[in-house]
Protein backbone atom coordinates (compact mmCIF):
# COMPACT_ATOMS: atom_id res chain seq x y z
CA UNK A 1 0.00 0.00 0.00
CA UNK A 2 1.31 3.09 -0.93
CA UNK A 3 1.39 5.74 1.95
CA UNK A 4 -0.28 8.93 1.64
CA UNK A 5 1.34 11.91 1.31
CA UNK A 6 0.32 15.45 1.02
CA UNK A 7 2.49 15.33 -2.50
CA UNK A 8 0.24 12.41 -3.28
CA UNK A 9 -2.67 14.21 -2.48
CA UNK A 10 -2.16 17.50 -4.40
CA UNK A 11 -1.19 15.31 -7.23
CA UNK A 12 -4.29 13.19 -6.81
CA UNK A 13 -6.81 16.48 -6.55
CA UNK A 14 -4.86 18.00 -9.84
CA UNK A 15 -5.28 14.83 -11.66
CA UNK A 16 -9.02 14.85 -10.75
CA UNK A 17 -9.59 18.18 -11.37
CA UNK A 18 -7.70 17.87 -15.01
CA UNK A 19 -9.65 14.60 -15.70
CA UNK A 20 -12.89 16.20 -15.13
CA UNK A 21 -11.89 19.18 -16.94
CA UNK A 22 -11.13 16.80 -20.31
CA UNK A 23 -14.66 15.19 -19.31
CA UNK A 24 -16.10 18.51 -19.54
CA UNK A 25 -14.34 19.44 -23.05
CA UNK A 26 -15.37 15.79 -24.83
CA UNK A 27 -18.94 15.99 -23.86
CA UNK A 28 -19.05 18.74 -26.05
CA UNK A 29 -18.60 16.97 -29.12
CA UNK A 30 -21.16 16.28 -31.06
CA UNK A 31 -23.04 12.90 -31.81
CA UNK A 32 -22.50 10.89 -34.82
CA UNK A 33 -25.30 9.27 -36.21
CA UNK A 34 -29.11 10.20 -37.95
CA UNK A 35 -31.01 12.08 -35.48
CA UNK A 36 -34.42 10.16 -34.01
CA UNK A 37 -37.44 11.11 -34.88
CA UNK A 38 -38.14 12.56 -31.30
CA UNK A 39 -35.86 14.71 -32.28
CA UNK A 40 -36.59 16.02 -35.29
CA UNK A 41 -40.07 16.82 -34.42
CA UNK A 42 -38.78 18.49 -31.14
CA UNK A 43 -38.22 21.92 -32.75
CA UNK A 44 -42.13 21.85 -33.73
CA UNK A 45 -43.41 21.35 -30.45
CA UNK A 46 -41.43 23.60 -28.58
CA UNK A 47 -44.86 25.42 -27.70
CA UNK A 48 -46.46 23.02 -25.91
CA UNK A 49 -43.91 20.42 -24.59
CA UNK A 50 -41.39 20.27 -21.63
CA UNK A 51 -39.75 17.14 -23.48
CA UNK A 52 -39.37 19.20 -26.38
CA UNK A 53 -37.76 22.20 -24.91
CA UNK A 54 -35.37 20.10 -22.90
CA UNK A 55 -34.11 18.48 -26.38
CA UNK A 56 -34.06 21.61 -28.34
CA UNK A 57 -32.27 23.85 -25.93
CA UNK A 58 -28.43 24.34 -26.33
CA UNK A 59 -26.28 21.23 -24.82
CA UNK A 60 -24.82 21.93 -21.20
CA UNK A 61 -21.14 20.87 -19.85
CA UNK A 62 -22.73 17.80 -18.62
CA UNK A 63 -20.46 14.67 -18.05
CA UNK A 64 -23.05 12.62 -17.50
CA UNK A 65 -23.92 11.96 -21.50
CA UNK A 66 -20.40 11.14 -22.47
CA UNK A 67 -20.83 7.71 -20.96
CA UNK A 68 -24.39 6.92 -22.13
CA UNK A 69 -26.28 3.68 -21.70
CA UNK A 70 -23.24 2.57 -19.55
CA UNK A 71 -23.23 5.18 -16.64
CA UNK A 72 -26.97 5.67 -16.77
CA UNK A 73 -28.17 2.60 -14.31
CA UNK A 74 -25.24 3.02 -12.22
CA UNK A 75 -26.56 7.34 -12.18
CA UNK A 76 -30.13 6.20 -11.61
CA UNK A 77 -29.40 3.47 -9.03
CA UNK A 78 -27.49 6.43 -7.40
CA UNK A 79 -30.19 9.11 -7.52
CA UNK A 80 -33.06 6.40 -6.27
CA UNK A 81 -30.51 6.30 -3.59
CA UNK A 82 -30.12 9.51 -2.66
CA UNK A 83 -33.65 10.15 -3.18
CA UNK A 84 -34.52 7.71 -0.68
CA UNK A 85 -31.74 8.93 1.51
CA UNK A 86 -33.03 12.72 1.16
CA UNK A 87 -35.99 12.70 0.32
CA UNK A 88 -38.18 15.89 -0.52
CA UNK A 89 -38.79 15.04 -4.03
CA UNK A 90 -42.13 17.03 -3.78
CA UNK A 91 -40.34 20.06 -2.40
CA UNK A 92 -37.54 19.67 -5.38
CA UNK A 93 -39.94 19.49 -8.05
CA UNK A 94 -41.60 22.70 -6.96
CA UNK A 95 -38.36 24.75 -6.38
CA UNK A 96 -37.53 23.82 -10.30
CA UNK A 97 -40.94 24.56 -11.91
CA UNK A 98 -39.94 28.12 -9.24
CA UNK A 99 -36.76 28.88 -10.63
CA UNK A 100 -38.08 28.03 -14.04
CA UNK A 101 -35.51 25.58 -14.85
CA UNK A 102 -36.16 22.75 -17.46
CA UNK A 103 -34.71 20.31 -15.16
CA UNK A 104 -36.01 17.26 -14.11
CA UNK A 105 -35.68 15.77 -10.92
CA UNK A 106 -33.32 12.95 -12.25
CA UNK A 107 -30.77 15.70 -13.25
CA UNK A 108 -30.76 17.65 -10.18
CA UNK A 109 -30.14 14.46 -8.42
CA UNK A 110 -27.19 14.08 -10.62
CA UNK A 111 -26.33 17.96 -9.88
CA UNK A 112 -26.46 16.63 -6.05
CA UNK A 113 -24.12 13.58 -6.90
CA UNK A 114 -21.94 15.89 -8.79
CA UNK A 115 -21.57 18.46 -6.28
CA UNK A 116 -21.32 15.91 -3.71
CA UNK A 117 -17.85 14.32 -5.63
CA UNK A 118 -16.47 17.65 -6.18
CA UNK A 119 -17.39 18.89 -2.60
CA UNK A 120 -15.65 15.60 -1.41
CA UNK A 121 -12.48 15.37 -2.66
CA UNK A 122 -12.10 19.54 -2.18
CA UNK A 123 -13.14 18.66 1.62
CA UNK A 124 -10.77 15.32 1.53
CA UNK A 125 -7.69 17.22 -0.35
CA UNK A 126 -7.57 20.21 2.48
CA UNK A 127 -8.62 18.02 5.61
CA UNK A 128 -5.20 16.06 4.15
CA UNK A 129 -3.07 19.18 3.75
CA UNK A 130 -4.45 20.58 6.92
CA UNK A 131 -3.49 17.55 8.51
CA UNK A 132 -0.47 16.51 6.51
CA UNK A 133 1.98 17.20 10.29
CA UNK A 134 -0.41 14.57 12.39
CA UNK A 135 0.54 11.41 11.04
CA UNK A 136 -3.61 10.02 10.91
CA UNK A 137 -3.97 11.36 6.96
CA UNK A 138 -6.72 8.10 6.52
CA UNK A 139 -9.50 9.34 9.12
CA UNK A 140 -8.77 12.67 8.71
CA UNK A 141 -9.01 12.18 4.73
CA UNK A 142 -12.20 10.27 5.29
CA UNK A 143 -13.56 13.20 7.78
CA UNK A 144 -13.17 15.94 5.44
CA UNK A 145 -14.73 13.64 2.44
CA UNK A 146 -17.87 13.34 4.35
CA UNK A 147 -18.07 16.26 5.53
CA UNK A 148 -16.93 18.07 1.47
CA UNK A 149 -20.05 15.37 0.45
CA UNK A 150 -22.62 16.82 2.46
CA UNK A 151 -21.77 20.48 1.65
CA UNK A 152 -21.73 20.05 -1.99
CA UNK A 153 -25.41 18.37 -1.56
CA UNK A 154 -26.08 21.75 0.49
CA UNK A 155 -24.37 23.84 -1.43
CA UNK A 156 -26.45 22.17 -4.59
CA UNK A 157 -30.20 22.67 -3.06
CA UNK A 158 -28.88 26.02 -1.12
CA UNK A 159 -28.46 27.72 -5.28
CA UNK A 160 -31.40 25.84 -5.97
CA UNK A 161 -33.36 27.19 -3.48
CA UNK A 162 -32.40 30.77 -3.76
CA UNK A 163 -33.18 31.01 -7.48
CA UNK A 164 -36.64 29.82 -6.57
CA UNK A 165 -37.02 32.49 -4.06
CA UNK A 166 -35.90 35.26 -6.42
CA UNK A 167 -38.12 34.08 -9.29
CA UNK A 168 -41.14 34.12 -6.73
CA UNK A 169 -39.93 37.12 -5.33
CA UNK A 170 -39.98 38.80 -8.78
CA UNK A 171 -43.58 37.02 -9.77
CA UNK A 172 -45.12 38.71 -6.33
CA UNK A 173 -44.24 41.87 -7.50
CA UNK A 174 -45.51 41.64 -10.88
CA UNK A 175 -48.97 39.82 -9.72
CA UNK A 176 -50.67 43.58 -8.34
CA UNK A 177 -50.03 44.81 -11.96
CA UNK A 178 -50.82 41.72 -14.03
CA UNK A 179 -54.00 41.28 -12.09
CA UNK A 180 -54.73 44.60 -12.28
CA UNK A 181 -54.93 44.18 -16.40
CA UNK A 182 -56.35 41.11 -16.44
CA UNK A 183 -59.49 43.05 -14.26
CA UNK A 184 -59.55 45.69 -16.63
CA UNK A 185 -59.41 43.24 -19.87
CA UNK A 186 -62.20 41.14 -18.62
CA UNK A 187 -64.31 44.35 -17.37
CA UNK A 188 -64.05 45.54 -21.43
CA UNK A 189 -65.48 42.58 -22.03
CA UNK A 190 -62.92 39.93 -23.81
CA UNK A 191 -63.24 36.24 -21.79
CA UNK A 192 -60.78 35.04 -19.48
CA UNK A 193 -58.44 33.02 -22.30
CA UNK A 194 -58.36 36.39 -24.67
CA UNK A 195 -57.58 38.06 -21.32
CA UNK A 196 -54.46 36.15 -20.74
CA UNK A 197 -53.66 35.86 -23.96
CA UNK A 198 -52.94 39.64 -23.84
CA UNK A 199 -51.43 39.41 -20.86
CA UNK A 200 -49.26 37.01 -22.28
CA UNK A 201 -48.71 38.88 -25.27
CA UNK A 202 -47.72 42.61 -23.95
CA UNK A 203 -45.96 41.28 -20.84
CA UNK A 204 -42.62 40.60 -20.22
CA UNK A 205 -42.43 39.65 -16.84
CA UNK A 206 -41.96 36.46 -15.64
CA UNK A 207 -45.93 35.79 -14.40
CA UNK A 208 -46.58 36.83 -18.08
CA UNK A 209 -44.22 33.98 -19.13
CA UNK A 210 -46.42 31.78 -16.31
CA UNK A 211 -49.73 33.11 -18.13
CA UNK A 212 -48.23 32.47 -21.56
CA UNK A 213 -47.52 28.56 -21.06
CA UNK A 214 -51.22 28.45 -19.73
CA UNK A 215 -52.28 30.26 -23.07
CA UNK A 216 -50.44 27.94 -25.07
CA UNK A 217 -51.86 24.12 -23.66
CA UNK A 218 -55.45 25.98 -24.02
CA UNK A 219 -54.46 26.12 -27.99
CA UNK A 220 -52.91 22.87 -27.77
CA UNK A 221 -56.47 21.73 -27.02
CA UNK A 222 -55.95 21.03 -22.88
CA UNK A 223 -58.96 22.90 -21.06
CA UNK A 224 -58.34 25.81 -19.50
CA UNK A 225 -59.38 25.05 -15.83
CA UNK A 226 -57.05 22.11 -15.83
CA UNK A 227 -54.27 24.37 -16.89
CA UNK A 228 -54.79 27.03 -14.79
CA UNK A 229 -55.09 24.08 -11.88
CA UNK A 230 -51.74 22.60 -13.06
CA UNK A 231 -50.10 26.39 -13.01
CA UNK A 232 -51.46 27.05 -9.40
CA UNK A 233 -50.25 23.29 -8.22
CA UNK A 234 -47.09 23.69 -10.21
CA UNK A 235 -46.20 27.39 -8.58
CA UNK A 236 -47.35 26.88 -4.81
CA UNK A 237 -47.73 30.43 -4.66
CA UNK A 238 -50.15 31.63 -2.20
CA UNK A 239 -51.38 34.81 -4.24
CA UNK A 240 -51.56 33.15 -8.08
CA UNK A 241 -53.61 30.01 -5.73
CA UNK A 242 -56.23 32.60 -4.40
CA UNK A 243 -56.60 33.85 -7.82
CA UNK A 244 -56.59 30.96 -9.77
CA UNK A 245 -59.17 29.23 -7.02
CA UNK A 246 -61.43 32.35 -7.71
CA UNK A 247 -61.09 32.23 -11.66
CA UNK A 248 -62.26 28.64 -10.97
CA UNK A 249 -64.97 29.00 -8.92
CA UNK A 250 -66.76 32.17 -10.85
CA UNK A 251 -66.36 30.24 -14.69
CA UNK A 252 -67.91 26.91 -12.72
CA UNK A 253 -70.90 29.05 -10.71
CA UNK A 254 -71.48 31.82 -13.45
CA UNK A 255 -70.23 34.36 -11.16
CA UNK A 256 -69.09 37.44 -12.69
CA UNK A 257 -65.37 37.38 -13.08
CA UNK A 258 -65.53 41.02 -13.75
CA UNK A 259 -66.19 42.29 -10.59
CA UNK A 260 -64.27 39.15 -8.63
CA UNK A 261 -60.92 40.38 -10.76
CA UNK A 262 -61.13 43.82 -9.21
CA UNK A 263 -61.70 42.66 -5.94
CA UNK A 264 -59.16 40.72 -6.15
CA UNK A 265 -56.77 43.68 -7.50
CA UNK A 266 -57.45 45.71 -5.15
CA UNK A 267 -56.72 42.96 -2.24
CA UNK A 268 -53.54 42.69 -3.94
CA UNK A 269 -52.48 46.25 -3.74
CA UNK A 270 -53.28 45.99 -0.41
CA UNK A 271 -51.40 42.86 -0.02
CA UNK A 272 -48.24 44.81 -1.64
CA UNK A 273 -48.94 47.80 0.59
CA UNK A 274 -48.58 45.66 3.68
CA UNK A 275 -45.29 44.06 2.31
CA UNK A 276 -43.53 47.02 1.61
CA UNK A 277 -44.72 48.76 4.82
CA UNK A 278 -43.39 45.16 6.68
CA UNK A 279 -40.22 45.58 5.10
CA UNK A 280 -39.64 49.14 5.64
CA UNK A 281 -40.21 48.18 10.00
CA UNK A 282 -38.00 45.41 9.04
CA UNK A 283 -35.13 47.91 8.08
CA UNK A 284 -35.24 51.01 10.41
CA UNK A 285 -31.53 50.36 10.85
CA UNK A 286 -30.50 50.17 7.20
CA UNK A 287 -32.74 53.25 6.52
CA UNK A 288 -30.93 55.28 9.61
CA UNK A 289 -27.43 54.72 7.62
CA UNK A 290 -27.56 57.27 4.83
CA UNK A 291 -29.26 59.58 7.50
CA UNK A 292 -25.98 59.19 9.58
CA UNK A 293 -23.48 58.83 7.78
CA UNK A 294 -24.29 61.66 4.70
CA UNK A 295 -27.40 63.55 5.32
CA UNK A 296 -26.70 64.29 8.84
CA UNK A 297 -22.47 65.53 8.59
CA UNK A 298 -23.52 67.82 5.22
CA UNK A 299 -26.19 69.29 7.44
CA UNK A 300 -23.88 69.94 10.30
CA UNK A 301 -21.21 71.01 7.70
CA UNK A 302 -23.63 73.58 6.35
CA UNK A 303 -24.44 75.22 9.68
CA UNK A 304 -21.00 75.74 10.98
CA UNK A 305 -18.78 76.13 7.95
CA UNK A 306 -20.21 79.65 7.39
CA UNK A 307 -19.80 81.18 11.54
CA UNK A 308 -16.64 79.28 10.96
CA UNK A 309 -15.42 81.64 7.79
CA UNK A 310 -17.00 84.09 9.70
CA UNK A 311 -14.51 84.00 12.78
CA UNK A 312 -11.62 83.31 10.39
CA UNK A 313 -12.20 86.53 8.33
CA UNK A 314 -12.81 89.22 11.90
CA UNK A 315 -9.39 87.56 13.05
Amino acid sequence: MVPMTPTLALAALVGAALGTGLWLLASLAPRLGRPRLTARLAPYLVDVSSEARAMTRPRSSDPLPLLGAMVAPLADALGRTLDSVLGGATVIRTRLRQSGSEATLQSHRARQLLGAALGGAAGAGAALLAGRDGGVLIPIGIAGLVAGAIAGIGATDALLARAAARRVSRMTQEFPTVVEFLALSVSAGESILDALRRIAATGSGELAGEFARVVSRAAAGQPLPRALAELRDDLAMPAVSRLVDQILAALERGTPLAEVLRAHALDAREESKRHILEAAGTREVAMLVPLVFLILPVTVLFAVWPGLMVLQVGL
